[in-house]
């Protein structure tokens, strides 16, 4: 394990509701993410981070959730992108395999920016280096509302993300309800 990775786990703290990474899962990413995103999996799997505030993911359970959102955009046709990593808010981190980290996708599907990639080709993984070390709790606290809602709604569980009745992108506020539900 190189020292950003341990920056984050330091940063992050303990991890939560861990769920191993299957061989097979491993292999099928293999040559598409970078080769320190599958040892991350192979030794500390999918889980959560900072009490559920930020997860690394199974890609393959969002790949539907992708292709509804951004399948038939412009974002496709300029990588192919896998969901690594969300927040308890629904901010998904997608890994492009010859961009890396260069899109985000606010759930429920709101919006989604790119960016150029300064690390392409062989730079990914001294990038990926990158996006674990800077990592951060506030980043991932949408209006610093997670406090509360580990405290109102519990725990969240590997599936499940905190939200708003009605959703922000369909007209709710930061005032609506407050809730937990499935995340994919």
């Amino acid at each position: 394990m190189n020292e950003d990775f341990e920056y984050f786990l330091e940063n992050m703290g303990p991890a939560i509701s861990k769920r191993r990474a299957p061989p097979s899962s491993l292999a099928r990413f293999q040559g598409k993410l970078p080769d320190q995103l599958l040892a991350f999996w192979d030794e500390h799997g999918w889980c959560g981070y900072a009490d559920g505030l930020f997860w690394t993911v199974d890609p393959q359970e969002y790949e539907p959730v992708l292709e509804a959102w951004i399948g038939d955009t412009p974002f496709m046709e300029r990588d192919a992108y896998h969901v690594i990593a969300r927040s308890a808010f629904g901010k998904l981190y997608l890994w492009g395999e010859q961009t890396g980290d260069s899109l985000k996708v606010m759930a429920p599907g709101a919006y989604g920016f790119s960016r150029e990639s300064i690390f392409q080709g062989n730079r990914l993984e001294f990038a990926l280096r990158l996006f674990f070390s800077n990592r951060d709790r506030e980043e991932n606290d949408f209006a610093d509302l997670f406090s509360p809602a580990l405290r109102r709604l519990g725990q969240l569980k590997h599936d499940e993300m905190y939200g708003f009745v009605p959703a922000l992108a369909l007209g709710g506020d930061l005032s609506g309800i407050l809730c937990a539900g499935v995340a994919v």
